[in-house]
C-alpha cells in the first residue's frame, strides 16, 4: 500500500492493442515333378473303402475352453472412452460473475490456463483435476476457454444478464511485476473504507477488486479485477483509479510489461503498457501510474 516509503510517480508508453487468440508374395502353386512308379505286383491289393479301419487316434489339437462361469474370475474392464476428457462449466450470478468450474480427471495438480474476452490468468488444477473460481464476466454471453499444459482443453458459456450494468476494470501481467490496482469511491482517502484493493475488506465499499491467478506457479498470469455497480442508491460520484507497483528486488531496474481492461456501459476496450521500474536503490518506494484506464463515473439510482 501507499502507505510504505515513498510514491513515485512515472511517464509510461501506452500501446493500444487488442489482445486474443488450435505411413504374395504371388508365387503359382507349382507341383513339381510327376507320379511316374508302376504299381508293385507283390503288394497286396489296396483295401476298398469297407476294410479301411482306423484304431488309436491321439487328439493333438488345442482342446476348447469351457466357458467362463459366473464364478470364474473376469478381467478387469478398459476404461471407457471420454473418461479423461476435459470438461467445463460456467453459471451465471449476481453483478455479472460467473462460477467457472473445471474437471480433467487425468489431469492432477497440471497447470490450468482460462482465457475469457482478452483476460488470461494460470492456476492449479488440484489432485483430483478440479479448478474452481468466480471469474468476472467481460461479455453478456462470457466465453471462458480453459487449457491445461499438457493440452486437454475445454470451453464453457453463460449469459451474464447484468454485465452491461457493471463498471469493471482488469489489470494484468506476468511474473513478478508488484502491480496493484487501487479504486478510491466517492472523493475517498488511501486507507479509508472508500479505499477498494486486493487487500481491502470485502464488502465495505461499493466496489470490490479480486485476484485471480497461482503467483507460487513458474512465470504465471494474474488478474486483478475491480468491479462496482454503473449506479448507487442514493449516491453519484467519481471512483479514481490507479496501477500502482511497489519497487522490489524483483523487478527494480527493469521493464514490466502489462495490459489494461475496461468495461463501461457495455463496451470493452484495452490498453498495453511498459513501465520502467525505478532503479533498485528505490526498493520499497511505490510507482503510482494515474493515467492507465479512465476514472469511473458512478450514478445515483
Amino acid at each position: 500500500m501507499l502507505s510504505k516509503q515513498v510514491v513515485l510517480t512515472s511517464a509510461m508508453t501506452l500501446a493500444c492493442a487488442l489482445g486474443i487468440g488450435f505411413f504374395m508374395q504371388a508365387s503359382s502353386p507349382r507341383w513339381a515333378g510327376e507320379a511316374a512308379a508302376a504299381a508293385d505286383p507283390q503288394l497286396p491289393p489296396e483295401p476298398g473303402p469297407a476294410e479301411l479301419k482306423i484304431e488309436n487316434i491321439t487328439l493333438t489339437s488345442r482342446r476348447a475352453e469351457p466357458a467362463l462361469s459366473d464364478a470364474q474370475p473376469q478381467s478387469a474392464p478398459l476404461a471407457q472412452p471420454g473418461a479423461c476428457n476435459v470438461t467445463a462449466a460456467a453459471e451465471a450470478g449476481p453483478m455479472a460473475m460467473v462460477s467457472l468450474t473445471v474437471s480433467a480427471p487425468c489431469h492432477g495438480g497440471e497447470r490450468l490456463t482460462v482465457h475469457h474476452s482478452g483476460m488470461t490468468f494460470t492456476a492449479a488444477l488440484d489432485r483430483s483435476g478440479h479448478f474452481a473460481a468466480q471469474v468476472p464476466a467481460l461479455t453478456r454471453t462470457a466465453v471462458y476457454i480453459a487449457e491445461t499444459a499438457s493440452g486437454g482443453g475445454a470451453v464453457a458459456v453463460a449469459e451474464a444478464a447484468d454485465a452491461e450494468t457493471v463498471e469493471r476494470v482488469v489489470l494484468q501481467w506476468s511474473g513478478s511485476s508488484g502491480l496493484e490496482i487501487h479504486a478510491r469511491e466517492f472523493g475517498a482517502e488511501y486507507g479509508s473504507t472508500g479505499h477498494v484493493w486486493h487487500g481491502a475488506v470485502p464488502g465495505a465499499a461499493a466496489g470490490q477488486v479480486i485476484r485471480l491467478g497461482d503467483a507460487s506457479l513458474l512465470a504465471p498470469r494474474i488478474a486483478e479485477i475491480y468491479s462496482v455497480p454503473a449506479s448507487h442508491p442514493g449516491r453519484s460520484g467519481t471512483v479514481s483509479l490507479t496501477a500502482e507497483a511497489e519497487v522490489t528486488g524483483l523487478n527494480c531496474g527493469r521493464d514490466i510489461s502489462a495490459q489494461a481492461l475496461q468495461l463501461s456501459g457495455g463496451r470493452l476496450s484495452s490498453r498495453d503498457l511498459v513501465i520502467a521500474m525505478p532503479d533498485c536503490d528505490a526498493q520499497g518506494s511505490f510507482l503510482v501510474l494515474n493515467n492507465l484506464v479512465e476514472d469511473l463515473k458512478i450514478a445515483s439510482n
